[in-house]
C-alpha cells in the first residue's frame, strides 16, 4: 500500500530513504506526484472500491485518506455516494469519520444527504454520545426547509440528552435551524431557556452563543441564570468564556447603575425660587449620598478578573473590554498589564490589542504611562503595528516625557519604511499642537527635514509645517520663504499644493516672492497635478485681489488655461473665480466681497487622533476595528437612571430543590407548590416489600389524582403533601416507611433502592432507545417537555415503570420512552422486580420487530438515464437516476433524482412538472418549481413515484415558462426494491414459506472472472437494490430485499456448483417481478 510505503520512507534515513522515496514515487504515481492524497481519477476509484469492501480495515483506511484530502483542501465531494453508504456501519471509528465527512459536504449534496435522513434519525438514539452528536451536526447541516420539523424534534431530544456533549451540539444546531427558518424562533427560545438552566460548563458557552444569535433582546431569560453563569465562567471553555463575557457586559449595562458617577450632581447648587432651605438641604444630601455597587455587579467583576491571566488572547481582551465598560474607573487600571502582555503575541493579536489600547489611551493616559517603553517601535514590527504604536505614544505624550519621545521620533524619521517615516512626521506635528512648550522645537526640527534627501519625508514635513504655521503665521515669514524655494525640487502634489496655499494666505507678508512663484507655476500649469492646479488658481485670485498691478495679466493667462482644462473641477473653479474677481456687467453682488471670501481668516486645523470617535463602539468588536457599524453588532445601552429590581436574579426555592435533587442529596427546603408528589408517592409505595406496588407505581401515581380517598388511606402524608407541600422530603420518607412497616430500614435503604432503580432505568433505557422508531421519538419528546402533572402522569403510564424524584429531574427516560402500541400490558400479578420486567419488555419489543427491516443500500450505481435531451428540450437537458434510498415523500414511493442542466446562454425560468399521464394506481410526488436556472447552470431535484411494484412507464410533462416537453420514466425492476437486513436463519425460514409457484430458478454458466464472491456481489447489487445476507457457506450467496409498494419479500440465492455452473433462485410472492429480475440477472452473471 502507498500509505505503508510513505510511512516506512519517513522512518528511514540517509541515502536509503532518498532511494526508497524515489522508488515509491515511481510506483505510486506515474505522473510523478508523490503523496498520499493524489486527486487523480484512479485514486478516487481506489477509494470507492475500498469503501465498498467488506473489510472494516479497508473502509477505515479509505475514510482516513478522504478526511486527509479534505484537510488538505482537496475536493472530495464526488465520493459522497460511496461514503454515505457507510453511515450505518457498526464500526464506531468508521462511523465517526463518515460523520466528519458528511458535516463537510451535507450542505453541498443536500439531496443525497436527504436520502440517508432515516439513518441519521436512528443514529440520534445511538449509545455512543459522539455518534448522537455527530448525527445531529449532520442533520443540522442539511439546509433544506422540508426537514425543519425533523431538526426541531432532534434538537428538543438532544437538549434533554444525558450527555453534555450532545446538549452542547444541540445548542449549536439551534443557530443553524434559526438561520434556515426564523419562524421557529419561539420554539427555539423554549429550548434555549431550558439549556440555559443546564449546569454543565460544556454547554454554557454554546447556549449563550445560541441566545445571542436567536434572541439577544430577551434579557429576562438571563436573570435567573446570571449568578450561575458568573460562577461557572472560570471553568467554561475559552471560546465560551468570550461569548458569555460579551453577553454579560451588555446585561450589566442594562441592569446596574453606572459606577462612574460618584462625584456627579455636586456642582448644581442653583436653588429654585420657591424651594425652601429644608428641601434644598434634602436634595443636596441625596446628591451627596455615596454610590454603592450592586452585589451582582461586583460578583461579575470579581469573577472575571482571574481570566486576565488566561493564555487565550480573546479571553483577556473580552475581560478588558468588560472592565473598561462596566467597572469603576479606579479599577479599570488592572487591565493594562494584561494587555501589554499580549503585545508579545503574533502580529494579528498585536494589531487588535493596539487598536483597543489606542482608544483607551485617549481617555485614560495614566493607565498605560508606566508601560511607555513597551510601545517603542521595533525594526521587526509590521508597518500597521508601527503606526498604531506611534498613535499610542502620541496619546501618552506629556510635558514630562516629550523630550524622550522626540528623541525616539528622530530615529524613526530615518527609517527605511517611508510610510512609517511619514507617519512619524505627522506624530511630531500632533505633539507640537498638543504640548505648546515644544511647538517651536518641533517646528525647527521639521524645517531641518526639508533638506532631507528623501522626497516623501520632505513632502510630509511641508504638509505638517503648513498646519503648524496656521497657528501663528506672523512669526514665521522666513520659513515660508524657505519653503517657496523648494517648489522647484518638490514633486509630491500634496506638498506643492500646501506650499502654494501657504504663500497665497501670506501673500501680503511676502509681496516679492508670491508673484514670482505664480509666474513659475504659470509655465508648468498644464503639466501639474489637478490638486496643484486648483491651488495655482487660488493663488492667482488672491494675488489679483492684493497686487493686481503685477499679477493681473498673469492671472488672466492662468484663468484662460484653466478654462480649457480636461478636468471639469478646474474648469468650474476657473469660471467661478473669473466671475468673482474680474468685474463686469454680469458680476453679481458677491464681487464686492471677493477679498473677504478669499482672504478670510482661516481657523487653525485641529490635529486629532483618528481613534477619538471610536469610543461609542464596544471595545474588542469588529465595529470598533472598522470604525463603522458591522452587521450583527449589538450596541451597548446607556446606564439606567434608576436601578432595575435586583430581586429578578434571585433563584426561587423550586430551583434550589431541583439542584439538590439532581445532585442526589435530600432537599433542605420544600417548594411552595406540589412538584414531585406523584413520584414521591411512588417512592413511598416502593418502600414496601411488595414488588407489585413497585411495578405498578406509575399506575398508582395516575390514580392519585382521580381517587384521592384511596391515596389518603394508603399514604397519610399524601393529602398534606398535595395541599401545602410544606414537609421536607426526609419527613415524607419517614411517614411512608412508617405506613409500610419498614421503619427499621431507614433512609439509607431508600437511597440504595433509588440507586438500584436509577441503574435499572439506565440499562432499560439503553435497550429500548436502540429499537424505537420515529413515532416513539416524537411521543417521547412531547412527554419530556410537558410541565403539568397530567402530562407527566401520562408519560409515566406509557413507560409502566416506577420512578423517583432523581430520575425525574435528570430526565433519564426522556429519550427512551416505550411506544405505547408495542409495550406489553402490565400484568396485575407481579412476581418479578421492575428491572427484570423492563428487560423482558425490551426482549418482547426486539422479538416482535419484523424481519423486514430496511437497511442501507450496499451499492448505489450513479448511472443516469436521459429524461430530456438538450436538442429536444431547446437547451434544457434532464437526466435521472435512482438513489436507492427510502423516499421521504411516501413510504410506497421510489426516490428519483433529476438533474436539470441549462446548456443555453440565457436564463431558463419556471421549470416545473405539467400534465401527468399515469397508469391506474401510479402516483407521483412532483418537485417544487425551479424559479430560474442560470446559463450553464445545473440543479438536482427529488421526486417520488409509486410504480405499484411494476415496470410501467410514468409519463408527464416537463415544462418551462415558454414550453412543455413530454418525458417518461421507466424503472428497472431492480430499482423497485429496498434492501433488507436479516439473518441466515430468518432467510431460510422465509424461503421455506415461499416455495412452489413463488419460486423461480434457472441454471447459468458463470464466466470464470465472475466466479469470486466479490464479483458476484458486485454484479447482483449493480442490477438490483438488495441487501447481503450473511452466509455460512462460501458457495452460497444470499440477498434479500422487499418491494417498495407492497413490502413483499424478494429473496435471491446464487448457489455455485462444480465447474462454472451456478443455480440462480428467486423466491417472492410477486412472481412477475421475480421472473423479470431473473431475466436481468442471468446475462449479467453469465457475461465476462
Amino acid at each position: 500500500m502507498s500509505g505503508n510505503s510513505f510511512a516506512y520512507n519517513e522512518q528511514l534515513g540517509g541515502g536509503e530513504a532518498t532511494e526508497l522515496g524515489q522508488e515509491a514515487t515511481a510506483t505510486m504515481s506515474p505522473s510523478g506526484a508523490f503523496g498520499l492524497f493524489s486527486s487523480d481519477v484512479k485514486k478516487n476509484e481506489d477509494l470507492k472500491q475500498m469503501l465498498e469492501s467488506n473489510k472494516d480495515s479497508a473502509k477505515l483506511d479509505a475514510m482516513k485518506r478522504i478526511v486527509g484530502l479534505i484537510a488538505k483542501g482537496k475536493n472530495a465531494s464526488e465520493l459522497f455516494p460511496a461514503v454515505v453508504k457507510n453511515v450505518a456501519s457498526k464500526n464506531i471509528e468508521i462511523k465517526k469519520l463518515v460523520y466528519v465527512y458528511l458535516v463537510r459536504y451535507a450542505e453541498e449534496q443536500q439531496d443525497l444527504a436527504l436520502l440517508s435522513i432515516s439513518t441519521f434519525q436512528r443514529a440520534l438514539k445511538d449509545p455512543n454520545q459522539l455518534i448522537r452528536a455527530s448525527a445531529l451536526r449532520v442533520l443540522s447541516s442539511i439546509r433544506v426547509p422540508i426537514i425543519v420539523p425533523i431538526m426541531m424534534l432532534a434538537i428538543k431530544e438532544a437538549s434533554a440528552d444525558l450527555s453534555p456533549y450532545v446538549r452542547k451540539n444541540a445548542a449549536h444546531a439551534i443557530q443553524k435551524l434559526y438561520s434556515l427558518d426564523p419562524e421557529q424562533k419561539e420554539m427555539l427560545i423554549e429550548v434555549i431557556e431550558k439549556l440555559l438552566k443546564d449546569k454543565s460548563t460544556l454547554v454554557a458557552g454554546s447556549v449563550v452563543m445560541a441566545f445571542e444569535e436567536v434572541c439577544p433582546d430577551r434579557i429576562d431569560l438571563i436573570h435567573k441564570n446570571y449568578r450561575k453563569l458568573c460562577n461557572l465562567l472560570v471553568d467554561v471553555e475559552e471560546w465560551g468564556q468570550v461569548v458569555i463575557i460579551h453577553m454579560l457586559t451588555r446585561y450589566a449595562r442594562t441592569q446596574f447603575l453606572s459606577p462612574w458617577r460618584e462625584n456627579d450632581g455636586l456642582e448644581d447648587n442653583d436653588k429654585n425660587f420657591y424651594e425652601s432651605d429644608d428641601e434644598q438641604k434634602e436634595k443636596t444630601d441625596k446628591r451627596k449620598k455615596p454610590y454603592t455597587m450592586d452585589p451582582d455587579h461586583r460578583l461579575l467583576i470579581r469573577n472575571t478578573k482571574p481570566l486576565l491571566q488566561s493564555r487565550n488572547a480573546a479571553v483577556v481582551m473580552a475581560v478588558a473590554q468588560l472592565c473598561w465598560h462596566i467597572a469603576p474607573k479606579s479599577e479599570a487600571g488592572i487591565i493594562s498589564k494584561s494587555l501589554v502582555r499580549l503585545l508579545r503575541s503574533n502580529r494579528e493579536v498585536q494589531y487588535i490589542v493596539l487598536q483597543n489600547i489606542a482608544t483607551m489611551s485617549i481617555q485614560s493616559k495614566g493607565m498605560f504611562e508606566p508601560y511607555l517603553k513597551s510601545f517603542y517601535v521595533r525594526s521587526t514590527d509590521a508597518t500597521m503595528i508601527k503606526t498604531l504604536k506611534l498613535e499610542i505614544l502620541t496619546n501618552l505624550a506629556n510635558e514630562a516625557n516629550i523630550s524622550t519621545l522626540l528623541r525616539e521620533f528622530q530615529t524613526y524619521v530615518k527609517s527605511q519604511d517611508k510610510q512609517f517615516a511619514a507617519a512619524t512626521i505627522q506624530t511630531i506635528g500632533r505633539c507640537a499642537t498638543n504640548i505648546l512648550e515644544v511647538t517651536d522645537t518641533c517646528l525647527n526640527g521639521l524645517v531641518c527635514l526639508l533638506s532631507n534627501k528623501d522626497e516623501i519625508v520632505v513632502a510630509e514635513s511641508v504638509v505638517v509645517i503648513k498646519k503648524l504655521l496656521q497657528m501663528q503665521p506672523a512669526q514665521h515669514g522666513e520659513i515660508i520663504r524657505h519653503m517657496a524655494k523648494l517648489l522647484d525640487s518638490i514633486t509630491v502634489p500634496v506638498a506643492k499644493a500646501s506650499i502654494l496655499w501657504l504663500i497665497g494666505e501670506n501673500c501680503e507678508r511676502v509681496p516679492k516672492i508670491a508673484p514670482d512663484v505664480l509666474r513659475k507655476m504659470a509655465k508648468t500649469f498644464t503639466s501639474e497635478d489637478d490638486l496643484v492646479k486648483l491651488q495655482i488658481l487660488n493663488l492667482g485670485a488672491k494675488l489679483y485681489l492684493t497686487n493686481s498691478k503685477q499679477t493681473k495679466l498673469l492671472t488672466q493667462y492662468i484663468l484662460n488655461l484653466g478654462k480649457y482644462d480636461q478636468n471639469y473641477d478646474i474648469r468650474d473653479r476657473t469660471r467661478f473665480i473669473r466671475q468673482l474677481i474680474v468685474p463686469n456687467e454680469k458680476s453679481g453682488a458677491l464681487s464686492k466681497y471677493a477679498k473677504k471670501i478669499f482672504l478670510a481668516q482661516k481657523p487653525a486645523p485641529l490635529l486629532e487622533s483618528p481613534f477619538k470617535d471610536r469610543d461609542h463602539f464596544q471595545l474588542g468588536t469588529l465595529s470598533h476595528i472598522l470604525n463603522t457599524k458591522a452587521s450583527g453588532y449589538l450596541e451597548l445601552s446607556d446606564w439606567p437612571e434608576v436601578a432595575p429590581d435586583p430581586s429578578v436574579r434571585n433563584v426561587e426555592v423550586i430551583e434550589l430543590a431541583k439542584e439538590w435533587t439532581s445532585s442526589g442529596k435530600p432537599m433542605k427546603e420544600n417548594p411552595a407548590k406540589k412538584f414531585y408528589s406523584e413520584s414521591e408517592e411512588e417512592e413511598d409505595s416502593s418502600d414496601s416489600s411488595s414488588d407489585s406496588e413497585s411495578e405498578s407505581g406509575s399506575e398508582s401515581g395516575e390514580q392519585d389524582e382521580g381517587d384521592s380517598s384511596d391515596d389518603s388511606s394508603e399514604n397519610p402524608s399524601g393529602e398534606s403533601e398535595s395541599d401545602s407541600g410544606s414537609e421536607s422530603e426526609v419527613e415524607r420518607k419517614m411517614m411512608a416507611t412508617r405506613s409500610s412497616k419498614t421503619k427499621e430500614k431507614g433512609d439509607s435503604h431508600d437511597e440504595e433502592k433509588e440507586n438500584e432503580k436509577s441503574e435499572t432505568l439506565d440499562s432499560s433505557s439503553a435497550e429500548s432507545g436502540s429499537i424505537e422508531d420515529s413515532s416513539s421519538e416524537s411521543e417521547s419528546e412531547s412527554g419530556n417537555e410537558a410541565k403539568s402533572r397530567k402530562i407527566t402522569k401520562e408519560k409515566e403510564n406509557k413507560t409502566k415503570q416506577d420512578r423517583n424524584p432523581v430520575t425525574k429531574t435528570n430526565s433519564l427516560l426522556d429519550l427512551d420512552d416505550f411506544n405505547p402500541i408495542s409495550s406489553p400490558v402490565a400484568c396485575p400479578t407481579p412476581a418479578l422486580p421492575p428491572s427484570l420486567i423492563a428487560d423482558l419488555e425490551g426482549l418482547n419489543l426486539s422479538n416482535s420487530s419484523s424481519v423486514i427491516s430496511v437497511s442501507t443500500p450496499v451499492f448505489v450505481p450513479m448511472k443516469s438515464h436521459v429524461l430530456l435531451h438538450r436538442m429536444s428540450g431547446k437547451g434544457l437537458a434532464a437526466h435521472y437516476f435512482f438513489s436507492r434510498q427510502p423516499c421521504i415523500f411516501g413510504a410506497k414511493m421510489v426516490s428519483v433524482q433529476i438533474t436539470l442542466n441549462n446548456t443555453t446562454d440565457r436564463k431558463i425560468e419556471n421549470i416545473h412538472i405539467g400534465g401527468k399521464k399515469l397508469p391506474v394506481g401510479l402516483e407521483m410526488y412532483i418537485f417544487n418549481p425551479v424559479d430560474s436556472l442560470e446559463p450553464e447552470g445545473s440543479v438536482t431535484v427529488s421526486m417520488g413515484i409509486d410504480f405499484c411494484d411494476s415496470t410501467q412507464t410514468a409519463s408527464f410533462q416537463l415544462c418551462t415558462k415558454d414550453d412543455c416537453f413530454n418525458v417518461n420514466i421507466q424503472p428497472p425492476v431492480g430499482e423497485l426494491l429496498l434492501p433488507v437486513a436479516m439473518s441466515e436463519k430468518d432467510f431460510k425460514k422465509e424461503q421455506g414459506m415461499l416455495t412452489g409457484m413463488n419460486e423461480t430458478s434457472t441454471t447459468i454458466i458463470i464466466a470464470p472472472q465472475n466466479f469470486t464472491s466479490s464479483m458476484i456481489l458486485q454484479k447482483v447489487v449493480n442490477v438490483a437494490n438488495v441487501g447481503v445476507v450473511p452466509s455460512g457457506q462460501d458457495s452460497i450467496h444470499r440477498f434479500a430485499a422487499k418491494t417498495v409498494h407492497s413490502g413483499s419479500l424478494m429473496l435471491v440465492t446464487v448457489e455455485l456448483k462444480e465447474g462454472s455452473t451456478a443455480q440462480l433462485i428467486i423466491n417472492t410472492e410477486k412472481t412477475v417481478i421475480g421472473s423479470v429480475l431473473l431475466r436481468e440477472l442471468k446475462p449479467v452473471l453469465s457475461q465476462g
